[in-house]
């Protein structure tokens, strides 16, 4: 059980039960919110919004829509971190979780471009943009509510938690969109890989209106979360920062750096087999641009196959993170996603049973890298300016890594007149990119969340300052700064 904070005003501490639902609940919830959109920017969203003649301009008119969500990213993250390294992290989780469910949730009532022409798309745009700057909060705020209230040597283990988010949302929404799908089915002769009339009508805006229920768990779940000791002593000892931006940009801006482009493999990698993959999978084989021409139903069944093995292995490079390290085992997985990058075209000419193998391999390297990065990215910086710059560096990447991800494998797809060997090789050239960024950062598996800038829980002495204080005690206050 983490030690409570000491002094009068010592918060209480949350069971652990609590902190691992109310970090795994949040970001359950937003990537719920981004399989579903994801999943309709490509089977009716083209058609429903971006009208055109070509249906490749169509499906990157929606996939552009898609991105402009990442760029918001950023924004969200600067706002809702100063909230989180300024007021706390609970109340700064409630108003980003509040604000994406809304977004969400109206994403499923908005007219069409048929009903109202343009205004239909300049709505989609701003609801996805509320999307994007409320998820610019949500990540590193879950994190930091696992990794400030786990225990001592299982730090990545709880990390890890806001991280199964992922599959599990990739399990909830694409498994409610299969239900929807087959109460709702194509017509006898229609193509199997489109939807139904009735489901492009209708029946897509079940799972948005479906994530008010979502949010409303979340919220009540996270309503009865504590302050982290670990802010709380922060706030006692006067260093909470009146502008944790300026101290971050100013005084951690290599951690900003090294963060951004050690998650770029981790985004490349999850948009690819997330997004892409949905799209080429169903692609008919005969198309322009010719993909492997399952039906949705049969490739979402692989898809979730695939998402168990990222499940699993999200896990398992908890305590694995925790014995080796998280920039060693981030090295190793790194290089091996750099392999895989590259063997795209072999796994997928083996036939189906190599598509299910690359869907394997790919989210089973997906949990590996992905679920590590909970406790790293948020050990880079001080408490003070924790939020701020675990979120920045985390959604920047979304930018680099992810907003430009589904478009450059299209391009690429196109290019390659069908063969995704491109696409393959933009994978290996981005992990390569962050694998130089784990070599020239440094291991923070034994650094202290308590102290400003790397103090190692082995020995209690921070790297490049004074020892730190004893047990029970606080330093001097400090005016907060900039």
């Amino acid at each position: 059980m983490p030690a409570p904070a000491t002094g009068p005003a010592a918060a209480p501490v949350n069971p652990r039960s609590r902190v691992l639902i109310a970090s795994l609940m949040g970001t359950t919830i937003e990537f719920y919110d981004f399989y579903i959109y994801a999943t309709a920017a490509v089977l009716v969203f083209p058609k429903l919004f971006f009208p055109s003649s070509d249906p490749t301009t169509a499906l990157l008119s929606s996939f552009a829509v898609f991105g402009a969500a990442m760029v918001a990213r950023p924004i969200g993250a600067v706002f809702f971190g100063h909230l989180g390294d300024r007021l706390g992290r609970k109340k700064t989780l409630v108003v980003s979780l509040l604000t994406m469910g809304v977004a969400t949730f109206l994403i499923g009532v908005l007219p069409t471009y048929a009903q109202v022409g343009w205004v239909a798309t300049a709505l989609l745009v701003l609801m996805r943009l509320a999307q994007g700057f409320a998820l610019g909060g949500e990540w590193s705020g879950a994190a930091l509510v696992a990794t400030e209230n786990a225990p001592k040597g299982k730090r990545a283990l709880y990390g890890t938690f806001p991280q199964l988010g992922a599959p599990l949302g990739f399990i909830i929404g694409n498994g409610l969109f299969l239900i929807i799908g087959a109460v709702l089915p194509s017509s006898a002769g229609a193509d199997p890989t489109q939807p139904s009339e009735a489901f492009a009508n209708w029946g897509w805006r079940i799972p948005f209106l479906f994530s008010a229920v979502m949010v409303a768990i979340g919220l009540w779940v996270r309503s009865r979360l504590v302050e982290s000791a670990v802010f709380a002593r922060t706030r006692e000892s006067g260093k909470v920062r009146k502008l944790p931006l300026a101290t971050v940009v100013q005084g951690h801006w290599r951690q900003l750096i090294l963060g951004t482009f050690i998650m770029l493999a981790t985004y490349v990698l999850f948009y690819l087999m997330t997004t892409f993959s949905l799209s080429y999978g169903r692609t008919a084989k005969d198309a322009a641009v010719p993909g492997l021409g399952y039906s949705y139903t049969t490739f979402v069944l692989m898809m979730i196959f695939g998402v168990l093995f990222f499940a699993v292995f999200t896990l398992v490079s908890g305590p694995l993170a925790d014995k080796y390290g998280r920039r060693a085992t981030l090295i190793w997985i790194t290089a091996a996603i750099v392999v895989f990058g590259l063997v795209w075209v072999p796994l997928i000419g083996l036939g189906t049973l190599g598509v299910v193998l690359w869907l394997v391999l790919g989210f089973t390297l997906m949990g590996m890298t992905f679920g590590p990065m909970g406790a790293l990215l948020p050990e880079l910086f001080p408490t003070s300016v924790r939020y701020t710059g675990s979120g920045i560096s985390y959604n920047v990447s979304s930018i680099l890594g992810a907003a430009v991800a589904p478009f450059i494998a299209v391009a690429l797809w196109e290019a390659g007149d069908g063969s995704p060997w491109l696409v393959g090789v933009y994978l290996s050239a981005m992990a390569v990119l962050t694998l130089i960024a784990l070599l020239l950062g440094k291991e923070t598996k034994h650094v202290s969340l308590d102290e400003a800038d790397g103090v190692s829980e082995a020995d209690g002495v921070n790297d490049a300052e004074s020892p730190a204080p004893a047990a029970g005690t606080h330093a001097p206050a400090a005016s907060p700064a900039p």
